[in-house]
């Protein structure tokens, strides 16, 4: 089965950072592409990136400056750190494969 697992909750402050984790199983991420989404309160899925390397990654406009993601192939953990967050990124993030 493919199980792609995220802590419940994160909390930061505007002007602050956070790190965004997604643990997989299943599926290797050397072998697939992994994107983050968001769900602002009242709103609609959006599409943030999509990430397979570091040469091959995609964004949505205004992100990549702000959103760096990675991922561990030992651990197989996708992760993506946010910074300088503002009130509008408040969200429910998920990730995708």
């Amino acid at each position: 089965d493919i199980v792609l697992t995220q802590p419940k909750t994160e909390a930061a402050t505007p002007g602050g950072s956070i790190t965004l984790t997604c643990k997989v199983s299943g599926f290797a991420l050397s072998s697939y592409a992994m994107h983050l989404v968001r769900q602002a309160p009242g709103q609609g899925l959006e599409w943030l990136l999509r990430y397979f390397s570091s040469s091959n990654k995609q964004f949505a406009p205004g992100i990549e400056s702000r959103f760096t993601p990675s991922t561990d192939h030992s651990t197989n953990i996708f992760t993506v750190i946010a910074r300088n967050l503002k009130i509008e990124d408040t969200a429910v993030y998920y990730c995708a494969r």
